[in-house]
Parts: C-alpha cells; structure tokens; sequence
C-alpha cells in the first residue's frame, strides 16, 4: 500500500474583506477596513496551487462559503426580502454584516481534523469539522463545511465524515490548525499531535490573560475518541499562553510537521521537552528529527508577522522536503536567515524553500498553512474522492471563473450592496457544478 497527502486549499471567495473580526490576530486587526482585492486574493491562492502541483504534490481544492449569509442575518430577527434583510443590517448591525460576510473559509486548516486510515480503528479516514465557536464569523462555518466534506468524501468505505463538536466553550474546537501527524511514511500508523490553549475543566492550569485559549483539551480529546485512535497514536499538548498573547491564536502560527519533521519556535509549549519525547517515543519506524527555533534567532513578535511557521512543509520523495513559506519570510532578515540555516542544516531534510505571496490572505492573518487542510489517502482513498482534485485543466477553468465573477476591489460599505449577493451566488452556483459538488449552499437547497 502508498500513500500521499492531498493538501486541499480553500478557494477565496467573492467577498474577501478586512473587517478585522478575529480578536487575537494580530494581522487581522492591524488591517481592519482596508481595501481588500477579492480577485487578486484568490487568484493568489490558485497560483499557490499550481506550484505546489507543478512540484508534483497531489492538491485538491475546497469551496468557499456563500456569503453574505442572509439565513444568519434571518435567524438573528431580520425580515424581509434578501434586499431587505442586507440594508437592515447595514443600517443597525454593520458589525454583524461585516461577520456573516466573511470569507474566513479560505482558511480550511480550520476546515475539520483529520485522521488518517492508518491511524483509526476501523481503518477509514475520519473528519470532524472544527466548530469554531470562539468568533461568530467562523461558527456559522461548520454546517456548510459538513456538506462539502460529505459531498467530496461521499464513500462510507473508506470516510466519515462526523458532526461537528457541541459548539459551545467547553468544546471549542478551531481544527487541524491544532493538530499534526506525524509519522513514518503516510500509510504507516502516526502520532496526531492536539495542542490546546486551555482545559474547559481545569482552572489551576496557566491560561492566556490578554487574548482567548480557542482550543480546549477536552475537544481535542473528544475528536480524539470518535476517530477511534488509541491512546498510543496521540499526544496531547498545551499551548504557551504567553505566547497566545502575543499573537499566536492557533498552533500553526508557531510550529509545523511532516513526517518525522517537526519545526517549532521554542516557546510553542508549555512544556517543549516533554512533547517532543512522548512523540519520538511514540514515533513507529523512524525517529523524530525535532527542528528547534530559539528566541534569540527570531523572536516570536517576528514569527506572528512573518509567518514563518505557518509554512507547508511537504515532501517532495522519501528524502526530500521544501517548506512553503509567505514572502514575507525573505523580507525578513531575521526569518531569511533562520531558512538559510535550515537549508545548511544536512541534519533535516528540508533541501527547498519556496516564498510565495499571499498578502491577501496575510493581511487577514492567514499563510501558506491557514489555506489548506492535509487528507493522507490512500490509492484506493484517492480514487473514491473523484472531485475537487486539481488538475491544470482545472485550475484554468477555475482563474477564468475568478475572472468573471469576482470584483477587484471590496470595501465594508459594499457588503450591503443585493448586486454582491446576487453576483456571488451566481459565481457559486457555477462553481458547484464545475466541481460536481450538487446543491450544497443554502439558496440552492
């Protein structure tokens, strides 16, 4: 048996804005009412899936969310035609506008967990979609989510695909952006790496002062349990508050793995010795080749805004891996120069590093990492999904659909415009039925 991992990317959608939503993102807030280019954000985005493509990586592409959500706006006591429902919300809620408007999808590391079928008790991938529940904007996500996923991982062989969490504190739960496999070879039994900002039960336990712990332990450890994973398949590991608030909302900010690989920023967690000694202990068929950043190389001020870790770091064959990183990482001297010596560095097999630019996506807090959701599969696993898999004829038809349907520029005051709305649900009526994905937004149901 082989095994590859698909990396699906979140396609930007129409509404790409700044609205500066997401408290505890530092970019995010820095940004807040700019100018926003849908059409350059997701052209961005395709061009990043081309390359990774051209590399020779299997890459697959997710949807975006039908946005502005007029059922929202509905729920929260606005009447009317859809028109109305917009201008009402402008007029007395822009704020909540501005969230259901969102095209925070894009970031589909936040999409679901995922675990592999080497790693699960009945041998199928399993997925639950991230509830999301510490931002409005994102918890209104996991319904559309569940039906995208269902719709391209259909096959009840070889998938399942779970309900979210109960979305509530308790189970605040933001996705593979907390978690990591690590393993051998992509088909050999991994160790899935939880790391949570706080435990829901355990108040003696440090939490953040400034900005919120979004992942609790007992998500993780739910998530967990409906994959069917034995204990000796996980580590469970808490995030440094300290550096939660200093911008770090989820652990893709300040670590990523692959394979046996796993680059962090030593203040990452609580506890860093210890984590990396229960993964290499519990590591199957190789060792674990931890890649330590120290502060006094990059600080982590400079890892949030350059996103260094928020890399892909994918395996080009069984030797060699390249780390995708943003631009900004070489705009940096400091990050430029962690790179250079991880590249000197003949201990790791990272040979290559690729800066692309994604200051759309970068702007709103999201890098390389944030726009894709990894899925280990099989041949078998791959040949059941049959749709959203990227092609170049695909990716073609998909810039020419950006083309047509998307503006060049969005500002807040634009959100209430009905022609908005009614451009976007024709771009994604015509999107479904280029990714044969049928009837999955709420105005096509």
């Amino acid at each position: 048996m082989t095994a590859v991992e698909v990396n699906f990317d979140g396609l930007v959608g129409p509404t790409h804005s700044y609205a500066g939503l997401s408290w505890g993102n530092v970019a995010s807030q820095q940004h807040q009412h700019r100018v926003a280019n849908p059409k350059a954000a997701a052209l961005q985005g395709l061009e990043k899936m081309r390359q990774l493509s051209e590399l020779g990586l299997v890459q697959g592409v997710l949807p975006p969310h039908e946005r502005p959500h007029v059922p929202s706006l509905r729920a929260l006591g606005f009447a009317g035609t859809d028109e109305q429902v917009l201008a009402g919300a402008a007029a007395r809620a822009p704020r909540l506008l501005a969230a259901v408007s969102s095209a925070s999808s894009m970031w589909t590391a936040n999409a679901a967990t995922v675990s592999a079928s080497a790693d699960t008790a009945d041998t199928r991938v399993h997925f639950t979609p991230a509830n999301l529940n510490a931002k409005f904007h994102r918890a209104i996500e996991y319904p559309s989510t569940t039906r995208a996923l269902r719709a391209i991982f259909a096959d009840p062989a070889h998938f399942s695909v779970h309900d979210a969490l109960p979305a509530c504190p308790h189970f605040g739960d933001e996705g593979a952006a907390n978690h990591t496999r690590l393993c051998a070879a992509y088909d050999q039994p991994g160790v899935e790496l939880y790391v949570y900002g706080c435990s829901a039960l355990d108040d003696s336990a440090p939490r953040p002062h400034k900005y919120p712990a979004r992942q609790t332990l007992e998500a993780s450890e739910a998530v967990a349990r409906r994959h069917g994973l034995m204990s000796e398949r996980c580590v469970f590991a808490q995030q440094n508050p300290a550096v939660i608030d200093q911008g770090v909302f989820h652990n893709d900010v300040i670590a990523v793995g692959n394979r046996n690989v796993l680059l962090y920023h030593e203040e990452a967690f609580l506890d860093a010795g210890r984590v990396v000694q229960e993964i290499n202990s519990k590591l199957a068929g190789t060792s674990l080749i931890a890649l330590c950043i120290r502060s006094a190389d990059l600080a982590v001020e400079e890892a949030v805004s350059t996103y260094l870790f928020n890399s892909q770091l994918v395996s080009l064959d069984d030797d060699r891996m390249a780390l995708i990183v943003p631009q900004e990482c070489r705009t940096s001297a400091r990050a430029s120069a962690v790179l250079d010596a991880l590249l000197e560095d003949a201990g790791n097999p990272i040979t290559q590093v690729i800066a692309m630019d994604l200051k759309q996506s970068m702007r709103n807090g999201g890098g390389p990492a944030c726009l894709r959701l990894r899925v280990a599969l099989t041949e078998a696993e791959l040949k059941a999904v049959g749709r959203c898999i990227v092609t170049p004829t695909l990716l073609d038809s998909l810039e020419s659909w950006v083309e047509r349907h998307y503006r060049e520029s969005l500002i807040m005051a634009d959100l209430s415009d009905p022609a908005l709305l009614q451009e976007s649900r024709f771009a994604l009526d015509e999107l479904t039925a280029l990714l044969k994905l049928g009837s999955i937004y709420d105005f096509q149901r």
